[in-house]
């Protein structure tokens, strides 16, 4: 596309003001066309609050967390288990003579060694990052003095620049493969660019057949806003297709109530190529100013494009919601950030 403004993420006043009802937009100088714009979604836009939100779908859900504890435990498999307070993940791996944790959330790290001590008393050995994020690593220090931290060399140049002393340096950095065998156990680590972030990591366990990948796949869940904050979708969907490959039985993402499974992969890809789908047909379909008066487009370039990208995310947003509403647990929260991503992907890169 010729478009090659950068657009922002917030809808015009007069968006929100047609999903409420109003019938004009708070100005100084109203006009014939000061109206809301045309078949706006029953979904609420961003910015817009609202009491209630869709019910989460069974499919979406995962075993309860006991309230005592603050998370559970999944078993993935001999010495594998997944630790998790039903909103974000992380893994530990047990050993002959020690505990592989991999990523501690700010969320619960406190919760990580309680959870190993339900069924080992071994020492933890060894750490790896899955990227830099505070989110998946924040609470490394719960963990204690771990000997060896693991990560992708982009991770290492990431946290050197954050300076957060609640995210120790790696010690063993590496660019595209390692494998980190310990006794009888192994972990692959591989990196397949920057899908999430610069140095975000598969490790997979091929004995387990089991693949932690974060930020990249939601099981039974609308991906978080705007694929993720991946930096850019086409390299999302590059990453979906390397996931896609792999022999794994579960799937860990990293967020969200339960471990997937390859059928979660294959429906992620699904909506992904829907929602590219409509927002390809929204930007051919839509004219640049059309309906907006002309002399603010004269004086006001940024209005131009406001009020087009607006109309294409009102498109995208009525053309995949009949499919997907009812398949994805959340979908009302984070349609609209979708649509603008994938619009500005398309237009502009």
């Amino acid at each position: 596309m010729p478009w090659k403004s950068v657009s922002t993420s917030a809808l015009l006043v007069l968006a929100v003001l047609g999903t409420l009802g109003a019938s004009a937009r708070a100005s100084d100088n109203q006009s014939s066309l000061d109206a809301p714009y045309a078949n706006m979604p029953s979904i609420a836009p961003i910015g817009v609050r609202i009491g209630h939100y869709q019910k989460v779908p069974e499919d979406a859900k995962g075993p309860p967390v006991d309230p005592a504890k603050g998370y559970r435990l999944e078993q993935l498999g001999k010495g594998l288990y997944m630790i998790t307070d039903n909103a974000i993940q992380s893994m530990f791996m047990i050993y002959e003579t020690g505990v592989v944790v991999v990523d501690a959330p700010q969320a619960y790290a406190d919760h990580i060694v309680a959870g190993i001590r339900e069924v080992s008393d071994k020492p933890i050995t060894h750490l790896i990052y899955s990227h830099s994020h505070a989110d998946h690593i924040g609470g490394a220090l719960a963990l204690g003095n771990v000997p060896t931290i693991i990560a992708q060399e982009e991770t290492k140049r990431l946290l050197v620049r954050d300076n957060d002393a609640n995210r120790p340096l790696p010690t063993v950095t590496f660019r595209d493969k390692y494998t980190l065998k310990v006794g009888s156990q192994v972990l692959e680590l591989t990196y397949h660019g920057d899908g999430h972030e610069p140095g975000n990591i598969f490790i997979y366990a091929p004995a387990q057949q089991a693949l932690m990948a974060i930020d990249l796949v939601f099981p039974g869940w609308m991906p978080w806003r705007r694929f993720a904050v991946a930096h850019e979708p086409r390299d999302v969907f590059a990453q979906l297709e390397e996931i896609r490959k792999i022999p794994f039985r579960t799937f860990v993402g990293g967020h969200v109530q339960r471990s997937g499974t390859h059928t979660d992969v294959d429906r992620q890809i699904e909506f992904y190529g829907d929602l590219k789908a409509a927002a390809s047909k929204a930007l051919a379909a839509t004219k640049p100013g059309e309906g907006l008066d002309p002399a603010t487009v004269a004086e006001n370039p940024w209005a131009l494009f406001d009020d087009y990208i607006d109309r294409v995310v009102i498109q995208c947003v009525n053309d995949v919601t009949p499919k997907w509403q009812p398949r994805l647990a959340g979908y009302d929260v984070y349609i609209w950030d979708q649509c603008y991503s994938m619009e500005q992907s398309l237009r502009i890169d």
